[in-house]
């Protein structure tokens, strides 16, 4: 019998140990489980939204280095674009120098071939009246003759 109120009393201590593990041991327990599983769900709910915010922030550095590469791509296609423009215009500025230029030498042409013109007149007309001289045998004077010498000229 001893043997049955010994297991009875084990029986019954289990019990009580039970109980006693149940109201008081276990519900702190799980409270501190329950928090630990929730501070690692916590923990990983923040991983997962880092993770996602890393991959947002990715796109949006490669969106912005994307904007960056074509505003430098606008930029340089428009230093290309005022430099052609620059040549051109130097360009311009050169062919309407050189038109002045040309128009500058073409009227001291023209002034250098009328006073070239008007010295072979006057030798021409020297001339007339040196052959005149000489054909007459006698002087003529220039200065009573100029009518006729300005009329030779015009005709010259």
């Amino acid at each position: 019998m001893n043997i049955n109120l010994t297991l009875f009393a084990q029986a019954l201590t289990f019990a009580a140990f039970i109980w006693f593990t149940v109201k008081v041991v276990w519900p702190p327990l799980l409270r501190a489980i329950e928090t630990r599983q929730k501070n690692i769900a916590d923990g990983l709910a923040a991983a997962e939204q880092g993770r996602k915010s890393l991959e947002v922030s990715k796109g949006q550095a490669e969106e912005t280095i994307a904007q960056a590469r074509e505003r430098a791509g606008e930029l340089l296609a428009q230093a290309e674009k005022r430099a052609a423009e620059l040549i051109e215009e130097a360009k311009a500025a050169a062919k309407e120098e050189g038109a002045r230029e040309k128009a500058a030498a073409k009227a001291e042409i023209e002034q250098e071939v009328a006073r070239a013109r008007e010295q072979l007149r006057d030798q021409v007309a020297m001339l007339a009246v040196a052959g005149a001289e000489k054909i007459l045998r006698r002087e003529v004077d220039a200065k009573a003759h100029a009518e006729l010498l300005g009329s030779i000229k015009g005709q010259l």
